[in-house]
């Protein structure tokens, strides 16, 4: 009874990155910020398979900045940008929202990047829905862009691939449970704008 109450203690304290919505003052900031967490991709030791999966992928889904919430049972999230592919180009980003009670993030580690290529379209519609949850269990499976995450997500079928920041912070971590959750708000209005454009293009050059 215990571990059940805090497991739930700890789904609602991860659900909390959802209950604000960003500010609209806040979204040419993201996007600044996904574009330039496409850069750092870029020159990462592991773009060169990262762009063969962008190549083929159907979606794309930026986390700019996912930290550890600091409360007692270690919830993180952050708010991210959400790339569709439209022939050769992407689509105008939309805005969801991404939580979970513990990522599991080294100790010393407060803040990551996170690329999301997700290669099937469950995997999107699911995202598109509005509220998807990540895990074997619910369907969708997440590899860990890895020496053998290409043959992972080919020879074993993963839905979504994700590049993270921090030298391999992320190694083994499982994003069982995590929640993918659309800003409604924020996407009521088309992202345009400069910031919106530079990150569409940018996310070009790598596919």
């Amino acid at each position: 009874m215990k571990k059940l109450l805090n497991t739930a203690a700890a789904m609602a304290l991860a659900a909390a990155f959802f209950a604000t919505p960003a500010l609209a003052s806040d979204k040419s900031e993201l996007l600044h910020d996904a574009n330039q967490t496409v850069e750092n991709l870029k020159h990462d030791p592991a773009f060169a398979q990262a762009a063969k999966m962008i190549g083929g992928a159907r979606a794309v889904y930026i986390v700019p900045k996912l930290v550890k919430g600091g409360f007692i049972f270690g919830a993180e999230g952050g708010d991210g940008v959400l790339l569709v592919r439209e022939g050769r180009g992407w689509s105008t980003p939309k805005f969801y929202g991404m939580g979970s009670a513990s990522f599991g993030l080294q100790i010393g580690l407060e803040q990551a990047e996170l690329v999301f290529i997700i290669n099937s379209d469950l995997a999107l519609r699911g995202i598109e829905k509005g509220n998807v949850k990540l895990g074997a269990g619910a369907g969708l499976t997440v590899v860990n862009l890895s020496s053998g995450a290409e043959g992972a997500t080919t020879a074993r079928g993963g839905d979504m691939v994700v590049w993270t920041s921090g030298s391999g912070a992320y190694a083994g971590i499982s994003f069982n449970g995590s929640v993918i959750k659309a800003d409604t708000e924020e996407n009521a209005v088309p992202a345009t704008g400069p910031a919106a454009e530079a990150l569409r293009h940018n996310l070009s050059t790598v596919s």
